[in-house]
């Protein structure tokens, strides 16, 4: 993971009063309550959060839009409270089409501690404006039921709640909503009154698709305390061909190495579309404003080198795991697909790197031909000796030039690495 010495060494372009443009030129700012009013407040130091619910054992992609958009605030000078949602996430928000699974306590209670130690990652927890992890079930256990409805219930209208982006889109779908779901933004706003009676917490940032949710808090603040706070919401990010972003078939890119590891993390930003690429720099990286122009002009004058694409994925997998990881990706990546030695690679690295390609674990002797059907990199015998015959086909980089050759399983671990061409990989393990 990152280090603190890492954090303590990126830099924004801002400070204090200029973080909003610095966030609004990163692409960070879709939606947020009145700019001159929360310019204002950014011109001194002020105490801000934002919130993740467990209903996973790992943060994702998405969460990392938020965490690096706390350490910018934070690199600024403002101080972070990261609220990992103990209450929260025994309800979660409403999905757009379907209830929730409500997980049981004591699997809520061990992903609190997954996620707030993935939080301690980004955001730095010493010094001046040091962050601090905070638990909305602190405040809600010992809620009971009258109690809530009369001291918290009471300042919300229900039309104003029906509304709400997430909670129109159930009512108009099959699954209709519970009221258990129903009642998730009041909880919302409960934890930023909370945090702004003890925290003195002005400032909440989260999702654009999270604005119904966030505005709860800004609004029961102002009934109940008569002040004014603020609210940025970063936007939904996408592709260029408006696909969401970070999913591929339903599968999140997560923040932890045993869901998702360091060199798919890698290979995932490295596969970045030259139209997305700067984007991501702004919204990922805390490269300059310089370097990130420079790179846009790289992708322009020579987007075949793709120096682009190979940046973002150093700096994004050092960011959440580790500078070593990522340049043992990087090496991993370079040996697959360039110049780069298989036989190098140390055994856990190349098993990394494989299991995120076409596999198959096979018996020695096995035939380069059965191999090549097993794997899926052609579907007949026939389609695979032709490939032979047409010289496309190598294992561990050595061209194969007999029809009845057998795998060597030769690389680190008893694996090899099988080629149709040189963009058609897949990764055979030796089975017992």
């Amino acid at each position: 993971m990152a280090t603190k010495e890492t954090l303590s060494a990126q830099q924004n372009d801002s400070s204090f009063s200029d973080v909003l443009e610095e966030l609004k030129w990163r692409g960070l700012v879709a939606l947020s309550t009145d700019e001159a009013e929360l310019g204002k407040a950014l011109e001194k130091k002020v105490t801000f959060y934002c919130g993740f619910d467990p209903t996973a054992p790992s943060l994702h992609l998405g969460n990392l839009v938020q965490l690096l958009t706390m350490r910018r605030l934070q690199l600024a000078g403002h101080n972070p409270l990261a609220l990992v949602g103990g209450a929260t996430g025994l309800i979660g928000d409403p999905k757009p089409n379907a209830e929730r699974t409500l997980n049981d306590k004591e699997t809520v209670a061990q992903w609190v501690d997954k996620l707030a130690n993935q939080t301690k990652r980004f955001l730095d927890f010493s010094g001046k404006n040091a962050a601090q992890i905070v638990n909305n079930l602190d405040w809600t256990e010992n809620y009971n039921a009258i109690e809530f409805l009369r001291e918290v219930g009471k300042h919300y209208r229900v039309g104003k709640m029906l509304s709400k982006d997430a909670v129109s889109a159930r009512l108009n779908s099959d699954a209709g909503i519970s009221y258990t779901e129903f009642s998730y933004q009041i909880l919302q706003g409960l934890d930023f009154l909370e945090l702004y009676r003890r925290h003195n917490c002005v400032l909440q940032t989260g999702g654009s698709d999270q604005w119904g949710n966030l505005t709860s808090g800004t609004d029961l603040i102002h009934k109940v305390e008569g002040k004014s706070v603020h609210l940025i919401a970063t936007p939904l990010i996408t592709n260029a061909d408006g696909k969401k972003f970070g999913k591929s078939e339903g599968n999140a890119i997560w923040l932890d190495a045993e869901l998702t590891s360091p060199y798919a993390m890698y290979q995932f930003w490295l596969n970045t579309d030259d139209a997305d690429v700067i984007d991501r720099l702004k919204v990922f990286t805390f490269l300059s404003r310089q370097e990130i122009e420079n790179y846009a002009k790289a992708v322009q004058e020579e987007p075949q080198a793709r120096a682009a694409q190979r940046r973002l994925a150093l700096e994004v997998t050092e960011i959440v795991h580790s500078k070593e990881e990522a340049v043992a990706a990087e090496t991993a990546s370079l040996a697959l697909f360039g110049a780069g030695d298989l036989a190098s690679l140390p055994a856990d690295l190349l098993q990394q790197a494989l299991i995120e390609l076409p596999n198959a674990a096979l018996p020695k002797g096995t035939s380069v031909v059965q191999a090549l059907v097993a794997t899926g990199l052609v579907d007949s015998n026939g389609a695979a000796k032709r490939a032979i015959q047409q010289g496309s086909v190598s294992v561990n980089k050595v061209k194969v030039e007999l029809e009845d050759a057998v795998v060597d399983f030769s690389l680190p671990g008893e694996m090899a690495v099988l080629a149709r061409g040189k963009k058609n990989l897949a990764g055979l393990f030796l089975s017992k």
